[in-house]
């Protein structure tokens, strides 16, 4: 059947990109979000989130009639579901967003409707919306029972962008389809390939969750080991930047650059996903996840060493006359995102552990996040630079990668920046 109408249920850093490239083409599509303020500024032709070029897309599809928002669901021909999947405290996968967006959607379901899940799920989230929406639905069948038969299809097709080129990535990219059944798979194919120039690969639903948890447990992996080579470095007076470097010339080794920590809603959480199902299993997993998540205290106590240092250098002065400028919030750079983001984690702990002033410069928010504490100040870059004693360099943004070294100050650079100038 043609998809006339789409709806894409969660408009964020992936569902509204999503919403307006299928504007774009000139579908029609419903964005849906419990936020009322995202809503209304994307009814304004507007965005509530940074992302190159979205602007303009979300403007010409709002304008020309084709993307609007609202705050509960209407009926459609698809349903993209793109919400959170956080984990709660012992790393277990919370499936609340999920569950709530598919009781949302059951009531206006119709016979030959598809439904995909795109948020990054542990293995058998999708069967298990499929077991909430037949549960909110029983004159409606689903492939779980009724197979090809089915009234509804569903599919998974976890999204696999890049912040900073979603757009790009979006048209781009190979996409993953996990049907319940072949007809579903085609199903979503045929949705997906209104925009989506590269493949579209048919498996079943429960190994495209694991391939999208796969693909981020294989980088954490990676970042783990560069993570605690730098430590390792530390520990022996090494310059990691430069070992990386060079080992990086052999032919077969492609070492990833080590940071402060893990941050963002994937690569920092879908490893817990694995070992919440296989606990025994993911050891290696686990170990990286532990690795990473170890890397913000290291860098704090990196700090706390560099406020003692300075304090001997200079006796006249109190850890309260210390100034401490953080550099980047973001968990990757150029982005706004502050979503698992180790900076933000650092920040917060250093503001509320030092008696001094704690500056911060983030070049892509307006406002300091609420978790920060009062006496920390958002500023301009060149005035942190002047005013702070101690420069903590936690994100390579651009902005940050002319910053000249001056030998009057401390630094504790966890991204390399002075290493590359």
């Amino acid at each position: 059947m043609p998809f006339t109408t789409i709806s894409v249920i969660g408009l964020g850093y992936i569902g509204l990109p999503t919403a307006a490239v299928f504007a774009s083409r000139k579908k029609q599509v419903i964005g849906v979000d419990v936020n009322q303020n995202a809503v209304d500024t994307i009814n304004r032709g507007q965005i509530h989130i940074i992302e190159p070029d979205l602007d303009m897309v979300v403007h010409a599809a709002v304008t020309e009639g084709f993307l609007r928002a609202t705050t509960k669901p209407e009926p459609a021909d698809a349903f993209l579901i793109a919400v959170p999947t956080p984990f709660k405290d012992n790393h277990e996968p919370d499936l609340g967003y999920i569950e709530s967006a598919s009781k949302n959607i059951a009531p206006v379901l119709k016979k030959g409707d598809l439904v995909i899940l795109e948020s990054t799920s542990p293995v058998g989230a999708t069967e298990q919306m499929a077991a909430w929406l037949a549960e909110a639905r029983p004159d409606l069948t689903f492939p779980q029972t009724h197979g090809e038969d089915s009234d509804i299809r569903i599919a998974h097709c976890p999204e696999r962008v890049l912040p900073g080129h979603v757009l790009r990535e979006l048209v781009q990219n190979d996409r993953v389809i996990g049907g319940m059944t072949p007809k579903c798979s085609q199903s979503a194919i045929n949705l997906y390939k209104i925009f989506v120039q590269g493949d579209c690969i048919v498996t079943n639903a429960r190994t495209a969750e694991m391939c999208k948890l796969t693909e981020n447990s294989s980088r954490d992996v990676g970042i783990a080991f560069a993570n605690e080579l730098s430590m390792i470095c530390d520990k022996l007076e090494i310059n990691v930047w430069e070992l990386i470097s060079l080992a990086n010339r052999h032919p077969r080794v492609n070492i990833l650059q080590p940071g402060p920590g893990v941050g963002g809603h994937c690569i920092a959480v879908d490893p817990w996903f694995i070992v919440s199902k296989t606990p025994e299993q993911a050891r290696l997993i686990r170990t990286a996840r532990e690795v990473n998540d170890s890397k913000p205290q290291w860098v704090i106590d990196k700090v706390k060493v560099a406020v003692a240092d300075f304090l001997q250098s200079n006796p006249d002065k109190t850890a309260r006359e210390v100034t401490i400028a953080c550099f980047g919030l973001a968990f990757k750079p150029d982005i706004d995102d502050l979503r698992e983001s180790p900076a933000v984690e650092i920040t917060v702990r250093i503001s509320a552990e030092h008696a001094g002033q704690v500056l911060v410069v983030e070049p892509n928010i307006k406002d300091i996040p609420q978790i920060l504490s009062t006496k920390t100040k958002l500023d301009s870059m060149q005035n942190a630079i002047n005013e702070a004693d101690i420069l903590v360099l936690l994100v390579d943004h651009k902005e940050f990668k002319g910053m000249i070294e001056d030998a009057s100050k401390i630094y504790v650079d966890t991204r390399g920046i002075l290493s590359s100038l």
